[in-house]
């Protein structure tokens, strides 16, 4: 190893680093930035504010600003980070590091600007950094590295060049035979192998050119020697001394074939060009033997690499085959799993997620909170509740307050046409029927939001209508049979029989939360004829309230509910008093709901389908429970 090398190999990465000038102008670090930033946490708590910290081209995060010297919870080197503007949110902002993606939403559009800005200013910093630190190297490295012919076989392009003579060659070549096949053994690359080709064919092309110019010096001097002759001949004739004397003329040929043979001589072709025709010849013969045995081993590597490639080749498609097998399985999982993970897959205008796969997210999310309550319905029958009923005349009459007109429009309303027969209306749909009980169903859309209106009629033994109402309107049994809420509170309680409730129901994710706020009023009908039946009804429906304003975190629904429960009772036998035999209550439920958000109409059907007549049910047979051991509330 030469000294560059040693001295280079010696240096560590922070010598490579470039650093900055004090005096220059530059500085050796950029602003830091911290703040509160939204992060989508998971599918039940959604956007969660969190405190982030951009530093040192890493992006970390913390639940709050008092909690950063315990440590983050998450970070992201910037290096090679993806940050993606929202398409449509503009406040929302994507940072992706391969299979880690973060979520997270500005204030505004001008802070998540600040935020990019930023980012980007820090990324540009350590790329630049980069670029000059391996300028440097590169430098650097261009004083260490040798000749690429350095350590071959044949020594360097230049000492090849020298090799003009036979020897010089031949040596060349015998220290091919040996070197080079050893070279082989130990792997050299193909690379090397064609630089020696390259080399040879330098040295082929001379050697051409040499023996052809002592080819065109041959052809010249044989066209000098006849052209010679030819000359010498014709002078002969000329001066043939015929009149002489025989011995005269003997000593004159003599003389002439003396300087014949000096003009006829034969040019040696090293007098003409200086070249070994014999030794040129061998050294061709070399070359090409040599190029001859390089390529065999060209061919040999290309064979050898030919064979690991095509098992490289089968083992990627393998691993391809497995890999096209386990997508297509974990699509399958994923279709049939309630959550995508992230926001992109919720309720929204622009959700990646289609009408099909929300539904069966859906669905499996109702499951699941079907199979709890199952498990927890055991508990809740153990809690036995001490409160007793209120007198028959408690709700009579309705007390007075500023949303008294409003309740007797809506109590008006409801006895009016949520009482009719919907058999002969050919708007209303029947869409389950089960015993006694049948629900219907009138297709309306608005604006593309569903507001179907729907109808039950149910028929319920031993029970009372003034039961069912109470057990319905009061708060302190809603958790007992309600389980679509998730917590609920009385925002203000207007009179004995109406309170203002504020109550947020469970998510059913991709759904997005709802929440609704309703006025909540039980009231006793009075009989217009006394064959009329003992009627009682319950109207829920939406107002505003100051206490109570809507959130972004649910999507707040319309209601107008309303239960209308009749008691029908049947004369005992004899001087029997009436039992709960006798008692027969005939319910009428209807419900207008405006759920608003963007679910599609074809899962918001298929759930009302589904969950209310098991809401019917399970809330009849809670009442049925609650009332078969206590005194008749007529």
């Amino acid at each position: 190893m030469s000294d560059n090398q040693s001295w280079n190999s010696s240096g560590s990465e922070e010598d490579m680093e470039p650093r900055e000038d004090p005096g220059s102008g530059h500085h050796a670090g950029i602003a830091d930035l911290s703040g509160v930033l939204s992060k989508w946490t998971n599918y039940i708590h959604g956007w969660q504010d969190r405190w982030v910290v951009l530093k040192n081209n890493t992006l970390s995060y913390y639940k709050s600003q008092d909690e950063t010297e315990y440590g983050c919870r998450g970070s992201l080197c910037l290096s090679k980070a993806v940050i993606t503007p929202h398409e449509f949110d503009e406040c929302r902002l994507d940072i992706s590091v391969n299979d880690s993606v973060w979520y997270l939403r500005a204030r505004d559009p001008d802070h998540r600007h600040q935020w990019i800005d930023s980012i980007e200013l820090h990324r540009s910093i350590r790329e630049g950094r980069r670029e000059r630190g391996g300028i440097q190297g590169t430098i650097q490295g261009t004083i260490i590295v040798p000749p690429p012919l350095a350590d071959s076989g044949y020594g360097s392009e230049s000492s090849l060049r020298r090799h003009g003579s036979m020897l010089s060659l031949a040596s060349a070549t015998s220290g091919y035979s040996a070197t080079s096949t050893s070279s082989f053994k130990k792997g050299h690359s193909l690379r090397e192998k064609l630089a020696e080709m390259e080399t040879f064919r330098d040295i082929l092309c001379r050697q051409v050119d040499t023996l052809q110019k002592h080819f065109d010096g041959c052809a010249d001097a044989v066209c000098k020697d006849e052209l010679q002759r030819d000359k010498i001949v014709e002078d002969d004739e000329d001066d043939f001394p015929n009149t002489r004397t025989d011995g005269e003329f003997l000593h004159n040929n003599n003389n002439n074939n003396g300087s014949k043979e000096k003009l006829f001589q034969s040019p040696s072709p090293r007098g003409i060009s200086g070249i070994d025709f014999k030794g040129e010849a061998i050294t061709f013969k070399a070359t090409t033997a040599g190029i001859l045995a390089t390529l065999s081993h060209c061919i040999d590597l290309m064979v050898k690499r030919e064979d690991g490639w095509q098992k490289r080749l089968d083992k990627e498609m393998e691993k391809r085959r497995r890999i096209e097998e386990g997508y297509k399985s974990a699509l399958n999982d994923l279709k049939k799993k309630s959550h995508f993970g992230g926001p992109d897959y919720e309720e929204g205008p622009n959700s990646l997620i289609n009408e099909d796969e929300f539904f069966d997210a859906v669905e499996a999310a109702l499951d699941r909170q079907d199979k709890i309550e199952e498990q927890s319905q055991t508990e809740k029958t153990r809690i036995q509740r001490s409160s007793p009923l209120p007198s028959g005349d408690a709700y009579s009459t309705a007390g007075a307050h500023r949303f008294s007109d409003k309740v007797e429009e809506m109590v008006q309303s409801h006895m009016t046409y949520s009482l009719q027969d919907v058999g002969g209306d050919a708007n209303w749909q029947l869409v389950v029927e089960e015993g006694e009980m049948k629900v219907y169903r009138r297709e309306v859309e608005e604006s593309g939001i569903v507001l179907d209106p729907l109808k039950a009629t149910h028929a319920v033994k031993g029970v009372t209508g003034h039961e069912v109402c109470h057990y319905f309107w009061d708060t302190a049994y809603r958790n007992d049979w309600e389980t679509t809420i998730e917590n609920f509170n009385v925002v203000e309680a207007l009179s004995e029989s109406a309170v203002v409730v504020y109550q947020t129901h469970k998510r059913v994710w991709p759904a997005s939360q709802r929440d609704v706020l309703y006025l909540s009023a039980m009231r006793k009908i009075t009989a217009s004829d006394e064959n009329d039946p003992d009627t009682w009804l319950v109207c829920n429906f939406s107002v505003d309230h100051d206490k109570a304003q809507p959130s972004g975190r649910c999507v707040r629904a319309k209601i107008n509910i309303a239960m209308i429960c009749q008691t029908l009772v049947s004369p005992p036998e004899g001087d029997k008093e009436i039992s709960r035999d006798n008692l027969l209550c005939k319910i009428t439920y209807v419900a207008n709901v405006n759920p608003g958000g963007w679910a599609p109409a074809s899962v918001l059907r298929a759930v009302a389908k589904r969950e209310y007549p098991k809401f019917l049910k399970r809330f009849t047979s809670y009442v049925h429970e609650k009332t078969s051991s206590k005194p008749i509330l007529f």
